[in-house]
């Protein structure tokens, strides 16, 4: 059945017309009266919808039944990476929402090739975000993963350290979330390796702790932002003695984050 992503507030209707854009999916499907669809906002659950009418610019839908499935990893992991150059970084985010990625911030480092101002940033955010839309209606996930703004290491990182400053968990609260494990992925093969860290963090009484993976750049980190992260509470990891590229590391870990997180 097909699924259409359409971002606005869903509820069960007997006739409704679909926005523009979700319109255009349906017809480039050549889905006629009838059939039947999914629909879903990137919110959670999805809807089932049949086709009432198809106009030249209007499709009309009813929406008769929602499943509120989710089909997220049981380990929430924010990715932050030293950003890829090219359609490099549309190939990390398409696979990364495919592998369960729920966060992604992308990093201006200093041996980053991709340097982005503020106005090209935020239009490489919209294309991103789409990227990550695409990658759900593919793969079937109903929540959308976060993909943060473009900004640098040392801004990124003090404003990470000020929300947890003004934000720490209380054990005494029902709704407190743990503070997430942090890893920073270094080129030094003789650190702890991902899988015997995520083996310690699996097996400890705080697992379902959400991870924070930051990824250097094809260059590697400098000594100074290895310092940042170290100074911000971040372990060193290692993915093993073959120098990956940026992307490649990133995948590699969520790659192996999932399939070792089922098999608990």
């Amino acid at each position: 059945m097909p699924r259409i992503y359409c971002p606005c507030d869903l509820s069960l209707q007997t006739r409704w017309s679909l926005p523009e854009q979700a319109a255009k999916h349906v017809q480039v499907l050549r889905i006629q009266p009838g059939d039947e669809i999914v629909l879903f906002n990137g919110v959670g659950g999805e809807f089932k919808a049949s086709v009432l009418e198809m106009g030249r610019k209007e499709v009309w839908v009813k929406l008769y039944q929602f499943n509120p499935i989710e089909r997220e990893s049981p380990l929430k992991v924010h990715i932050a990476i030293g950003m890829p150059a090219n359609d490099r970084m549309d190939w990390l985010i398409e696979k990364a929402t495919e592998l369960g990625m729920s966060e992604l911030t992308p990093l201006m480092t200093q041996r980053s090739v991709l340097r982005l101002s503020p106005e090209r940033g935020d239009k490489k955010l919209q294309h991103w975000t789409a990227v990550a839309q695409a990658a759900c209606t593919q793969c079937a996930r109903n929540t959308l993963p976060v993909i943060h703004p473009p900004e640098s290491i040392g801004s990124w990182l003090t404003k990470y350290r000020d929300l947890l400053t003004k934000h720490p968990v209380r054990a005494d609260s029902e709704l407190a979330q743990p503070n997430p494990v942090l890893w920073y992925f270094s080129l030094n093969s003789s650190l702890p390796s991902l899988a015997q860290a995520l083996k310690t963090h699996i097996n400890s009484h705080a697992a379902l702790a959400p991870l924070l993976t930051a990824f250097g750049p094809e260059g590697g980190w400098s000594h100074e932002e290895e310092d940042l992260l170290i100074s911000a509470g971040f372990k060193a990891i290692t993915l093993g003695p073959r120098t990956l590229r940026a992307e490649t590391a990133a995948i590699a870990a969520l790659a192996t984050i999932s399939t070792m997180t089922l098999a608990c």
